[in-house]
C-alpha cells in the first residue's frame, strides 16, 4: 500500500526588519511630531506655560530665559542645531521653568512627551542621540558657569560669538549668523550694551569679526578665549 503523499509546506521568507532612522525622525513630520517655523523674537513657549513637548532644533537658534519674582530676566543658555529642549517634561515636570524665543528664524521639530518617551525607550539610535546631545549641553552650562565667576566680559562675549557660530562642532561648519542686536548680547554675556559695543568695535578693528547684515567670526576670535 503506497504511504499517503506528504502535503507541501510552502516556506515564506522572512520579514525583513525595519531599520530606524533618527536622521529622518528628527528630520520629518510624522505620527505626534511636527516641524514649525518661527519668526525671530517669536516664543516658541513660555515660562510657567504647560510642558508637554520636546522640541528639537533642525535650523536656527534659540534662547533660554528664566525671569525672576523681581521681574529681572536672565538668558541661561543659548541653543542651536541638533540640540534638544522644553525636556524638563520628560522628568515630571508640567510647567515650563523658562521661556524659549527664537533669536532667528528657526524651523524646530515638535515631539509630543508620550512619543518622545516610547522611541527613547525603543530605538538605541535615539537614546544614543538624546544622551549625547544633554552631556554636551551640560558640559556647556558648566562651562557658562566658570565663564561668568572666572572670565572677564570681554572673554565672555568671545566665546558668545563663537557658540553662536557653532565653533567646534563637525556636523555644523557655520562661521556666521544673523546679527543680534547689542542689547541682546548684553543679556546674554551678564553686562552692559555700552561694554559690548565697546568690545564689538575692538573685534571688528582687530579682525576677529565682521559684520554688516550678518555677523561672520573669524577663527582668530579663539585667541581672546585661549589668552585673553
Amino acid at each position: 500500500m503506497a504511504c499517503p503523499s506528504r502535503l507541501a509546506v510552502k516556506a515564506f521568507p522572512k520579514a525583513t526588519p525595519i531599520i530606524f532612522d533618527v536622521k529622518l525622525f528628527l528630520e520629518s513630520n510624522g505620527l505626534r511630531r511636527k516641524i514649525a517655523k518661527f519668526r525671530r523674537k517669536e516664543t516658541v513657549f513660555a515660562q510657567g506655560g504647560h510642558a508637554r513637548n520636546v522640541m528639537y532644533i533642525q535650523e536656527g537658534t534659540v534662547k533660554l530665559t528664566v525671569l525672576n519674582t523681581a521681574g529681572k530676566e536672565a538668558v541661561v543658555e543659548i541653543l542651536g542645531p541638533g540640540d534638544f529642549f522644553g525636556t524638563e517634561c520628560l522628568a515630571g515636570r508640567s510647567v515650563n521653568t523658562a521661556t524659549a524665543t527664537a533669536i532667528v528664524p528657526s524651523t524646530l521639530l515638535v515631539i509630543e512627551k508620550a512619543e518622545m518617551i516610547r522611541v527613547l525607550h525603543a530605538e538605541h539610535g535615539m537614546s544614543d542621540r538624546f544622551i549625547e546631545n544633554m552631556l554636551a549641553r551640560n558640559i556647556r552650562g558648566g562651562d557658562a558657569l566658570i565663564d561668568q565667576l572666572f572670565n572677564s566680559s570681554e572673554k565672555r562675549l568671545a566665546r558668545t560669538l563663537l557658540l553662536l557660530a557653532r565653533y567646534g562642532k563637525n556636523d555644523q561648519p557655520r562661521k556666521a549668523f544673523p546679527k543680534v542686536s547689542q542689547q541682546m548680547l548684553a543679556e546674554m554675556v551678564g553686562t552692559t550694551r555700552s561694554r559690548i559695543n565697546y568690545f564689538m568695535n575692538k573685534f571688528r578693528t582687530l579682525g576677529f569679526i565682521e559684520y554688516n547684515g550678518e555677523i561672520h567670526v573669524n577663527q582668530s576670535l579663539l585667541s581672546v578665549v585661549l589668552h585673553g
